[in-house]
C-alpha cells in the first residue's frame, strides 16, 4: 500500500510549522500531493518554508497562528479554508520547552509550556471538531506526544507532564467524536537527531543518552514518516485513540 497516496489532494494543517519535525512534516505531506497549510509565529520561516514547497510544485499556503489564543486559532482555521479549501487533517505539533530543575522552575515557565502543549493542543482540536461536526465532515487529527509523556527525565518536569496529558487528551476527544467521524490518534517520538540537538548529542552526556537507547542511535526525521501518514490517512481508517511511539526501543528499556 502506497500510503503517501492515500493524502493527495488532501488539505492537511500543520502547527508550529515554521521549524523541525513541523516543517519535516510539511515538506513529507506536499511531497505526497497533498494541499499544504503551515501554521506558526514565525512569519518569516513560514514564508521560506512555502517558497520552498512552492518551487516544488507543492500547493502551499502560511497562516499566522497563536496556538494559546482562541482568536488567533479561529482566524487561522477560517484563512486556511479561504484559501486552500476544507481542512481534512490537523497535525497539532506546536509545543515549547522550559529546560530547568524542578525546585528552581518558575510558576511562569510551568504556565507557558502547559499553556502551548496542553492548552493549545486541546484549542485547535476544539475548532477542527467543532468545524467538521458543523459541516458534517469526517476529519482526522495527529497529536505529537512524545516518549515522555510515558517516562520521566531531568529537568523537563512541565513538558513530561504536558506530553503525558496530550495521551489522555487524545484518547478522550477519540472516544467522544468517534461517533462523528472524526479520529484523533497521536504519535509519540523518540529522540530524533535535528539541527538544534545535534550539538547536545556530541557531548558525552548526549552520548550516553544515546547508549541507553536498546537500538543504540538517534533517530532520523524521516523515520516518523510511515507512522504519521498511517495516522493520518485511510490506510489508518480504524484507528482512533492510539499512540504510537517511535523511538528505537527506548520505551521497553530495562530501569
Amino acid at each position: 500500500m502506497d500510503l503517501g497516496a492515500l493524502i493527495k489532494n488532501r488539505h492537511v494543517l500543520i502547527t508550529g510549522a515554521s521549524g523541525g519535525l513541523g516543517a519535516h512534516f510539511a515538506r513529507l505531506y506536499a511531497s505526497c500531493g497533498a494541499t499544504v497549510t503551515v501554521a506558526a509565529r514565525s512569519a518569516d520561516k513560514l514564508a521560506t518554508l512555502v517558497t520552498e514547497l512552492q518551487t516544488q510544485g507543492a500547493r502551499a499556503h502560511a497562516v499566522p497562528l497563536d496556538v494559546t489564543s482562541e482568536g488567533s486559532i479561529a482566524e487561522a482555521f477560517a484563512a486556511a479554508e479561504a484559501a486552500q479549501g476544507p481542512i481534512d487533517v490537523v497535525i497539532n505539533n506546536a509545543g515549547i520547552a522550559r529546560p530547568s530543575m524542578a525546585m528552581e522552575l518558575s510558576a511562569e515557565d510551568f504556565d507557558d509550556v502547559m499553556n502551548t502543549n496542553l492548552r493549545g493542543v486541546w484549542l485547535v482540536c476544539s475548532e477542527a471538531g467543532r468545524r467538521w461536526k458543523a459541516a458534517g465532515r469526517n476529519g482526522v487529527i495527529v497529536n505529537i506526544a512524545s516518549i515522555l509523556g510515558f517516562r520521566v527525565s531531568y529537568a523537563v518536569l512541565p513538558y513530561t507532564v504536558s506530553k503525558a496529558a496530550v495521551v489522555q487528551l487524545t484518547k478522550a476527544l477519540a472516544l467522544e467524536w468517534a461517533r462523528h467521524g472524526i479520529r484523533v490518534n497521536a504519535l509519540a517520538p523518540g529522540y530524533i537527531l535535528t539541527d538544534i540537538n545535534r550539538e547536545f548529542f556530541e557531548t558525552e552526556p548526549g552520548q550516553a543518552m544515546i547508549r541507553r537507547v536498546p537500538m543504540r542511535r538517534l533517530g532520523k526525521e524521516s523515520e516518523l514518516d510511515g507512522a504519521v501518514l498511517l495516522l493520518s490517512t485511510d490506510a489508518g481508517s480504524w484507528m482512533t485513540g492510539e499512540v504510537i511511539a517511535v523511538d528505537g526501543g527506548h520505551l521497553v528499556s530495562h530501569l
